[in-house]
């Protein structure tokens, strides 16, 4: 099964953003990932996790759920 880790900094108000992402990503895939996981963290980060490998990460990518979502589901099967 996929597993999903969205690391969000705390400080910088982006829990929202977290939480939307992550149901925008159950909605879309359901059970055919096995968690979709919030963790804290600060210095601005927001990094987008599947099975371990970078999907999306702030520092280097403009944030677009859509595409985040889309890159999650080339790990789905």
């Amino acid at each position: 099964m996929t597993s999903v880790e969205i690391e969000y900094c705390v400080p910088c108000g982006h829990r929202d953003r977290a939480q939307d992402l992550q149901g925008a990503i159950l909605e879309e895939y359901g059970l055919q990932v096995d968690r979709v996981s919030l963790v804290t963290g600060d210095g601005g980060v927001f990094q987008v996790r599947v099975d371990g490998d970078g999907v999306f990460d702030i520092d280097e990518d403009e944030y677009d759920a859509d595409e985040i979502v889309e890159s999650v589901g080339e790990y789905v099967n």
